[in-house]
Parts: structure tokens; sequence; C-alpha cells
């Protein structure tokens, strides 16, 4: 479940992508599996240790997997170690099932940056607008998309001015094509033929002059 969060003293949204408890009852009975069989073939001490054994290396690794946080900052979004400033950031739209699999499927982009979950249903689309980061979007698992996109979207950056990038200031006295409106274009240059003047040529190969 997301975790609880103190508006008055950290606003924002904070959430661990934590594994299910169903997948560590079907580790554990993975491990009572096997430790009876070892049990019935090599004796009580490689039972127990191949239980053990199984059960601490399956804990390390949904804990490594499941540690990925979440984080809305007054300054910035983060998602584990990647950060992304909201100037940055257009725009977080919660997705439903459907859409989350679409999105996470045929309808997906090769350059996105995607930190899903199989044990998740549900995402957070965050579209990114940066002309340095080809990056379009981020696609977020989420147990509660509707609040994450809430505080995203409450952090959002207001809309640029026509022909400015969000984020990029312009340089003064610079205009863009976007505020010239459409760019006149030069008119052809006119090209006059000159006269094809060959010389006359007598049939023993002489050149005749007019």
């Amino acid at each position: 479940m997301p975790e609880a969060v103190d508006q008055r003293s950290h606003p924002g949204y904070t959430e661990r992508l934590w594994v299910p408890i169903g997948w560590w009852v079907l580790t554990a009975l993975f491990a009572i599996s096997l430790l009876v069989a070892v049990l019935f073939y090599l004796g009580p001490i490689w039972g127990f240790g191949s239980g053990l054994l199984v059960m601490v290396v399956m804990g390390l690794l949904f804990y490594r997997y499941g540690r990925e946080q979440i984080r809305v900052e007054s300054d910035r979004l983060w998602v584990g170690a990647a950060n992304i400033e909201w100037a940055y950031v257009t725009a977080g739209r919660a997705l439903d099932e459907a859409t989350t699999r679409r999105r996470r499927g045929p309808e997906s982009d090769a350059r996105a940056y995607l930190v899903l979950r199989p044990y998740l249903n549900r995402a957070v689309e965050v579209t990114l607008d940066d002309v340095d980061d080809p990056t379009p979007y981020w696609l977020i698992s989420s147990r509660a998309p509707e609040r994450l996109a809430a505080a995203i979207s409450a952090h959002c950056a207001a809309p640029a001015a026509p022909g400015n990038p969000p984020g990029r200031g312009v340089e003064s006295g610079a205009e863009s094509v976007a505020d010239r409106g459409t760019v006149p274009r030069r008119p052809p240059r006119k090209v006059v033929a000159e006269p094809d003047v060959r010389p006359e040529v007598s049939p023993t190969g002489d050149t005749l002059d007019s």
C-alpha cells in the first residue's frame, strides 16, 4: 500500500512498489515443498538448509525489486534514482488497466522511461517536454494512480509562451519561426535564355564567318 504522508510537513506523494504478499506466500510454499523433498532424500540438515536458503535468496530479490520509491517533491519528481524537474513535466495522467496494457505493449514508445511491475495493473503516464531529452514520457506503475497523477499535475509547469519550449529561456531580441508566422519565400529568380549562336560549318569543315 502507498505510504502515508504528512501533508503539513512534507507536501507531495510517496510510494514504494513493494512486492505483494501473495508472492511471499508462494515462495514460502515452494521452500516448504523443497524442504520436504530434500529432507526425505538427504536428511534434516540438507532439508532445512535448502528451505532456508530459498527463503533468504528470494527475500533479498523481492526486497531489491520492490524497494523502488516514487517521490513527488516541491522541485522535482523522483522515480528510483531517476529524477526530473517540474519545468520539463507537462502532464500526469492516471491510466486504467486496459490503457496501461496498451501503453506498455503495442502503443509503447521505445524512447520512453518505464518503471513497471507485473503485480500492478495500473500506471501513471508523465508527459515530458525537454528539447535536450528525446524521452517523450515516463510510465510508472502505481497502487494509487489517481493520487499520484493529482500530485504530479499540481506541480506541472505553467504553459510556455508560443514558440518557447518549457523550461528554456529565449535570448533578448531572438524571434522564433512560430512568432514570425509563415516564413515568406523568396520569389524565384527569372532566368533569361541567351540566344544559341553557333558558327556555320561548310561541307569541307571550314568555318564560315558571318
